[in-house]
Order: structure tokens, then sequence, then C-alpha cells
């Protein structure tokens, strides 16, 4: 990924969507040639100068220090995981290239998959930033198995989200689901911008997809860690699942998910008769962990 790039499409983006009412600023004049706040307005709120502001807009957060890139954050009126992705690319662009090596190995340590293993009434699954699927339990291969379905190996989330037709029919919010996935992968982009995979992938869904790069474009950002989730699984029909994230310290970048449900609640029954299903599914084994 080209930082210099991204950093100045993001604070563009974000700059255009504040009004200088929002900002609650005076506005002088009806006829403004800008969508949202000038430059020297970003530069006002956030308490540098026109020429600083104008050089990090243009990709240069060289070194922009922690206050100014807050300033900066405050002026934006970035959320949570905007101003991460704002320190994320300012971090990078000091950074070294990293030297070149092998790919990271797409499989789990077996304690993690044991971990999986030990979840036994809960669809659960361990991705990467890329949304490669790389372990599940039964249950989590199960409740993916329209996904799973594809051969390629890994599955990947958002692969299938924009290039499988049969996604619409699974993601009840589809268009959420779109949104996520694209606000998830330009997170990960901006801790990881060197990631040749990740690259790939975004290269191949703006290929192939006229909806991914409408989204991808808007440059949006989001975080991944608990929330509802709406599916609907061909066998035992529609699904209103709560789900949790969790990272790995030990392994940086894995991320685990674990949907539930209310005891007594429609999902509750439906995840049981999911766990009939996938005992008599022979075809459901543990390929999407890489062990076939």
């Amino acid at each position: 990924m080209d930082l210099r790039a991204e950093t100045r499409e993001f604070l563009r983006s974000r700059r255009a969507r504040i009004t200088p009412e929002q900002a609650g600023l005076p506005v002088y004049g009806g006829n403004r040639r800008v969508t949202g706040l000038r430059r020297e307005e970003v530069a006002l709120l956030a308490g540098v100068s026109v020429d600083y502001y104008v050089r990090m807009e243009r990709g240069n957060l060289s070194g922009a220090s922690d206050n100014v890139l807050e300033s900066i954050a405050r002026a934006l009126q970035l959320d949570e995981p905007e101003r991460d992705h704002l320190f994320d690319l300012a971090r990078k662009s000091v950074a070294p290239p990293p030297a070149r090596r092998r790919p990271a190995s797409q499989r789990v340590r077996p304690a993690l998959q044991q971990v999986l293993d030990a979840i036994t009434d809960a669809p659960a699954w361990i991705r990467n930033g890329r949304h490669d699927l790389l372990a599940a339990n039964r249950m989590g291969l199960a409740l993916y198995a329209p996904m799973l379905a594809d051969p390629r190996r890994p599955a990947n989330t958002a692969r299938f989200i924009y290039l499988d037709p049969a996604s619409k029919e699974f993601f009840v919010d589809w268009e959420r689901a779109a949104d996520d996935v694209a606000a998830i992968l330009r997170s990960d982009a901006g801790r990881n911008p060197h990631d040749k995979a990740l690259t790939e992938l975004i290269g191949e869904l703006s290929t192939r997809s006229e909806v991914f790069r409408t989204r991808w474009a808007a440059h949006n950002v989001r975080f991944h860690r608990t929330g509802l989730k709406k599916l609907h699984h061909p066998a035992v029909g529609d699904l209103d699942l709560n789900y949790e994230a969790m990272e790995f310290p030990s392994d940086p970048g894995l991320t685990l998910l674990v949907y539930t449900a209310p005891p007594g609640t429609p999902t509750a029954d439906a995840l049981k008769l999911l766990a009939t299903w996938a005992a008599t599914q022979d075809q459901l084994s543990p390929v999407a962990s890489g062990k076939e």
C-alpha cells in the first residue's frame, strides 16, 4: 500500500465530511468551493500552521508528534477506529519497510485448535487480518458451510462477500457486512501496509468488484470487537447471533470469534439443530484450517 497516498486520501475524506457549522466555525459568504472544511480551517482547529497541515495532507506524517496527531484527530472529529488508523499511518510512515521474508504460515498452533475444539456449543473460528478462515470448531465449520463450498483454501470472508452471490442469501444484512469487511480491511492495511497477501487480496477485490471499489474508496475504518450478526443458514434458517472477537497477544494478527445466543431464544434452538446437522456432515472436516 502507498502510505503517502493512503494518508492523503484518508485526511481529505475526513475533512470533506465536516461542515464549518459542525466544527463550530463561522461561515462567511455563500460560495464555498470545497466540500466540508478548508485546510486552513482544520489547521486553525488543530492549532498548527497551515503549511504544516498541508504537508500532512499531502501524505507526509514524518515528525508528527502524538500531540499533533491528537489535535488533528479532534479537529476532524475522528472516532476511535479512525484515530487509531491515523496513528498507524504515522508510525508506519517513519518505520523502514520490513526485510523480505517468507509469508507467514496459514496454520494455527495446535493449542489454539484445542481451544476451538473445547468450545462445543457455539460456533467459533480464528481468522487473520485478511479475513482468511484459518481454523474452526465443528460448529464454526457448520455455520460457514456456504462459504466453505468454495474449494479455495483458506476460505476468505471478504472474497465470499464480494465475489460469491451466495453471500447475499447468507448475510441477512449484506450491505452492512460488505461495509464492515471493507472498513476492517482498510484498518488492517494501515497496520500492515507491506503485507503482500493483503495487497493482493485488495487488488483482486478491486479488479473484480465495483461494489468493493466504491466502498474501498470511502476510506472508512472500523473495529470488529462485539455486536450482532444476522445470518441465514441453509439448513437451520435465520440466526441472530451475538459475537465476541478476541485477539491473541501470543499470536499477533489472529482473532478468535465466538457466536452465541441467549438461552430460550429461537436462535439458541437453531444452534442446537446446527450441532445435530454438523454431526451428520462428514464432509465438514477441518480443511479450512489447512490440515488436509
